[in-house]
């Protein structure tokens, strides 16, 4: 693929927005060393898919980091798209 598309920006304020709310979740966690402990694992799965390119892929992924992140910290507001 030679460029972006509208779609891979979209998909990547998306993911920005994801990573956003997942750090702002873990305000919840009382324990400073797991807080950030669980901010760098957040950090470290979305940079493991920095380079992702297949659109289906990237929603598949951001699918699945709201999926996760409701389910580690279910107090968190994540909304549903």
């Amino acid at each position: 693929m030679s460029g972006l598309t509208l779609k891979h920006f979209i998909l990547k304020q998306q993911a920005l927005n994801l990573y956003r709310q997942a750090v702002r979740a873990t305000r919840s966690i009382p324990d400073k060393s797991a807080r950030v402990q669980t901010i760098s694992w957040i950090r470290s799965e979305f940079e493991r898919n920095r380079h992702l390119s297949d659109v289906k892929l990237i929603e598949d992924k951001i699918f699945s980091g709201r999926r996760e992140l409701r389910r580690i910290l279910p107090t968190a507001h994540i909304p549903p798209s």
